[in-house]
């Protein structure tokens, strides 16, 4: 399947950046004094800036660094930054809003990108596409699957709804239990149009009445979601896991794509190395750090045992060779600060330069999307990030959003702080 690029509105006309230093997403070293023309949002040349010619819209960014729009591969953007309850007491349109802001708030950040891994309806997706809001082109899972009890299911055993799990416009959760469950609900979630089946093969952290060791959706039901989705045109699965048992089942059963992964065993890490499976690792969630107010001394350890066997399990995937794509799980990371995941992949074993590429091109690759985003090439979108600092020096340097002074979506200008662009002539 060639997976469907969703839209946005695009420039037109040509314009010229020239001057920046241009890390281009592909792991190429970076190229001082770049050039990149743009035509109707197009790359249509990209190298060394060439003698003045025909006259265009040019926009000097001399001291600046150039690089690809960001692709972040997990996000929750419906988990909007307000107290539970009172989420539960606002109205639809309240929600929307709030959304809205935080799509803003993501696509600022340079994310231009990014796959939401339950949460979004496809109603945001086509709002950003007739640019009736402003935020990152989405793909979406629409809702995760898992048994009932399990990662996917919020319900408590009172049979009450904690309050994170009561939003406005939320997707209906995909509870499953039988294999007649699986096939009926994935098949809803296509209908709806999900570009991604999301399934969680372990428990969560997060979730009422489960814990990560608990087995979810099954090996053979990914194999089944499989089957089903090659009939609709095929579609990803993606798995949240996080044991060596949950991962080995979803890779088996054809998860193109690993959420987590805290607990790798090196067979496993070696059976994704020849399976081709991606390792989303999610560790600015990971390494956040708990309140020592609200959060028992067990809590605590608990927590610290799992960071250390957390990054330790991908920095070993990282040696063997394991694909990575940059992904936050914003929502319960702060929405906004998406590319401090940078420095934890730094932290993880990769270069900055590499780093970057997890997040660009890495990104466009886990979503089918890398013949149009994803790098500074001739022929793709002018999807694009100017940075006051450099990556490659200090990578940590983008988690600051104030370090983005500008961004460009499909060569649209969507922010820019300097007026770099905006006033190019």
């Amino acid at each position: 399947m060639v997976a469907r690029l969703p839209l946005t509105p695009h420039a037109e006309g040509v314009l010229r950046l020239v001057g920046a230093t241009l890390v281009d997403g592909t792991g190429a070293p970076p190229l001082p004094d770049a050039e990149v023309e743009l035509r109707d949002g197009v790359v249509a040349y990209v190298g060394p800036r060439r003698p003045e010619g025909t006259p265009a819209p040019t926009a000097d960014l001399s001291g600046t660094f150039l690089l690809p729009g960001f692709v972040d591969a997990h996000v929750h953007l419906s988990m909007v930054p307000a107290p539970p309850e009172e989420q539960r007491g606002r109205f639809p349109e309240e929600h929307v809003l709030e959304v809205a802001e935080v799509l803003r708030t993501t696509l600022h950040a340079g994310v231009t990108t990014a796959r939401d891994l339950d949460g979004l309806t496809p109603g945001y997706r086509q709002a950003i596409a007739r640019g009736t809001v402003s935020g990152p082109r989405l793909h979406l899972a629409v809702a995760m699957l898992s048994p009932t009890g399990g990662h996917a299911d919020p319900v408590r055993p009172n049979g009450s709804l904690p309050a994170w799990a009561v939003r406005p416009g939320m997707p209906e959760s995909g509870v499953v239990d039988t294999d007649e469950d699986v096939v009926r609900t994935v098949r809803r979630l296509l209908r709806t149009g999900a570009d991604v089946v999301k399934v969680s093969t372990s428990g969560g952290v997060g979730s009422p009445t489960d814990d990560p060791d608990d087995v979810g959706v099954t090996e053979d039901q990914v194999r089944l979601i499989g089957r089903l989705v090659a009939e609709r045109g095929g579609r990803p699965i993606t798995a949240h896991a996080l044991t060596d048992a949950a991962v080995r089942a979803a890779v088996l059963g054809g998860a193109a794509s690993i959420e987590h992964g805290y607990d790798l065993r090196d067979d496993t890490i070696a059976l994704m190395v020849d399976r081709g499976t991606v390792l989303v690792p999610t560790l600015s969630t990971l390494l956040r750090t708990l309140d020592p107010s609200t959060t028992t001394p067990e809590r605590l350890r608990e927590r610290t045992a799992l960071q250390d066997r957390g990054v330790d399990s991908v920095r070993r995937a990282v040696a063997a060779g394991v694909a990575v794509a940059l992904g936050t799980d914003a929502g319960v990371h702060p929405h906004g600060r998406n590319l401090a995941e940078l420095g934890r992949l730094v932290q993880a074993g990769l270069t900055p330069l590499a780093a970057v590429s997890a997040g660009t091109l890495g990104g466009a690759r886990l979503l089918g999307l890398e013949d149009r985003l994803g790098s500074v090439e001739q022929g793709k979108l002018g999807d694009l990030v100017v940075a006051s600092r450099d990556p490659l020096v200090d990578v940590g340097s983008l988690a600051d959003a104030r370090t983005v002074r500008a961004v460009l979506q499909a060569g649209r200008v969507v922010k820019d702080l300097d007026g770099l662009v905006t006033t190019a002539s």
